[in-house]
């Protein structure tokens, strides 16, 4: 996997992102803090909070119809997906826009991107913005849950803090040994853990 840089998405010059094809996504927590869970004898171990995101994954294509699920992985500190658009995304888009909640609810998410809007021209960049303010939404939910009791004074309640890192890498699948490489790095990414980019002590 190439170095991934921590601001910027790698976009190709005049690449249409709403026409059909594959993608390799990666988004990275917040500082990579391991927020997600932690790497055991070779295998994922999800906490509450990387449930949520390995959840909220598997769900999106009831938003976005056009998409389609491959082989994604949830990790400490990141996550891998492989996505396929069909070439007709506007209708759900569309749809998608017009589901989503009020945006005054994402302006106190912990750390997402913004949400979808009519001026988001990046069928690519609709889905991941909607994945993580969902996750972010589910996560900062859980943790007032988690900390909220009777009798406490709320300003002593710890904030939970950025979910995310600003943007996601993308990388355009173009034929069959690319996807089969890409399926079968993030397929093994629990096992080879330890000599990933992206690990620290979790």
């Amino acid at each position: 996997m190439p170095h991934l840089p921590n601001r910027r998405s790698i976009r190709l010059k005049g690449y249409n992102y709403r026409q059909e094809g594959m993608y390799l996504i990666t988004i990275c927590c917040y500082n990579r803090a391991c927020l997600f869970g932690n790497v055991r004898d070779g295998k994922m171990r999800l906490n509450e909070y990387g449930q949520v995101a390995h959840n909220e994954w598997l769900k999106l294509p009831d938003r976005f119809n056009q998409m389609e699920k491959d082989v994604f992985q949830i990790m400490p500190n990141h996550m891998h997906a492989i996505v396929s658009l069909s070439a007709s995304v506007g209708a759900a888009l569309a749809a998608a826009r017009n589901n989503e909640t009020n945006p005054s609810v994402h302006e106190q998410r912990a750390g997402a991107s913004p949400a979808p809007t009519e001026s988001f021209d990046d069928t690519l960049g609709d889905i991941v913005g909607a994945y993580k303010s969902l996750v972010a939404n589910a996560c900062l939910h859980l943790f007032r849950c988690k900390h909220s009791r009777k009798g406490i004074n709320p300003s002593a309640i710890p904030t939970m803090g950025k979910i995310w890192q600003r943007n996601y890498y993308e990388h355009i699948i173009r034929n069959t040994t690319a996807y089969l490489r890409k399926a079968e790095y993030i397929k093994n990414n629990p096992a080879n853990w330890i000599r990933d980019e992206f690990h620290q002590l979790d």
